[in-house]
């Protein structure tokens, strides 16, 4: 068990830490709630066009290059003592790296944490794969992976739900240049999946005008649908999202999600969010007071139609929601102080 008289661990934190990255909004969050947190960015340092190739070819045989020296700076940097190894989606992180890790502190507390179905294979590599058994604890926001990482061998997992950036995601005044620049009556930030351009084109086709901010494939769309293919980042985001006067926030299916980032980071930036009905939206807000929630196209396109005439009720319920936040501990200072709640009462002999 960690023991630490003043209750600041001393953290490793290892993932994508650029701006606008969700890992860089939990690695704030430690460092927000006490902890002494030395961050490793694990984003590639070269971006030329055969280094992507080559990365892209080696990642679909499932063993992607270590092109930004994780693995060597990960072993310089635990020659210092380390409470915690917090390792995030780790799909080049070798097993050796995580035995060498653990002769150099050997009470340190090794974790894997994934927003991501780890156990679809897209999401994997053979080198995640062995690494599962030697972490000793798994974090999932994925409430089927806790079975089936424990199945696949590892020693501990938890699910904990998806968390907002209390830095990033709050509410914020909007000019008419932003709302110009931004927004519309309808919004979705969001990468392409086919069922999400097939409803965003249906809403389309019935005389509503939708937007979208992220990385779609470069095409025509119905004239109704405005897809701006880049994706919005950092101050961009919030202020998107305040631009519209409904967001739409959608599941992926192939991750099998039942809730997203999203989810949280909508309201808590006190904007009105109509979201795909699941299980986890349904406990996390009340339909109808803090979020709105569809379950078909049909459904989507008449609650759109409802609440862009009524900008009051739009307004109480993205209160509601904005409100929910705060309330049940969504942010990610929260979700963080959970996740070392468990690591302290793990015991390495």
């Amino acid at each position: 068990m960690i023991d630490s008289a003043s209750g600041r661990l001393r953290i490793l934190y290892v993932g994508p830490l650029q701006p606008g990255e969700t890992c860089l909004h939990r690695m704030e969050a430690l460092t927000d709630i006490g902890h002494h947190v030395i961050g490793i960015d694990t984003t590639p340092t070269r971006r030329r066009r055969v280094v992507r190739i080559m990365h892209a070819a080696r990642r679909r045989v499932g063993l992607p290059g270590d092109s930004a020296g994780t693995n060597a700076r990960i072993l310089e940097a635990a020659r210092q003592p380390i409470d915690l190894l917090w390792i995030d989606k780790g799909l080049f992180i070798e097993p050796a790296t995580l035995e060498e890790v653990r002769l150099r502190n050997p009470r340190a507390i090794l974790l894997s944490y994934s927003p991501d179905d780890m156990m679809n294979p897209h999401n994997q590599t053979a080198l995640y794969r062995a690494c599962i058994p030697l972490y000793d604890l798994h974090v999932t926001t994925k409430c089927l992976n806790v079975r089936e990482l424990l199945d696949a061998g590892a020693r501990r997992a938890i699910m904990v739900d998806n968390g907002y950036s209390e830095r990033v995601h709050r509410p914020i005044q909007i000019s008419r240049e932003d709302r110009e620049r931004f927004g519309g009556p309808l919004g979705c930030i969001a990468f392409w999946e086919a069922d999400r351009e097939r409803s965003l084109t249906f809403l389309a086709s019935h005389d509503l005008s939708v937007r979208v901010w992220g990385p779609w494939p470069r095409r025509r769309y119905h004239p109704n649908l405005k897809v701006e293919r880049v994706a919005a980042w950092g101050e961009d985001y919030p202020r998107a999202i305040a631009a519209f006067d409904i967001n739409l926030a959608f599941l992926r299916k192939v991750n099998r999600d039942q809730q997203t980032t999203r989810s949280v980071e909508i309201p808590a930036c006190g904007a009105f969010m109509l979201a795909e009905r699941s299980p986890e939206h349904l406990r996390l807000f009340r339909e109808g007071t803090e979020a709105e929630f569809f379950g078909s196209d049909e459904e989507l396109l008449d609650k759109s139609r409802f609440y862009l005439d009524r900008p009051e009720a739009r307004q109480r319920i993205a209160a509601a929601g904005r409100a929910r936040c705060l309330a049940s501990g969504y942010g990610n200072r929260h979700r963080m102080s959970e996740i070392i709640t468990h690591v302290r009462s793990i015991s390495i002999s």
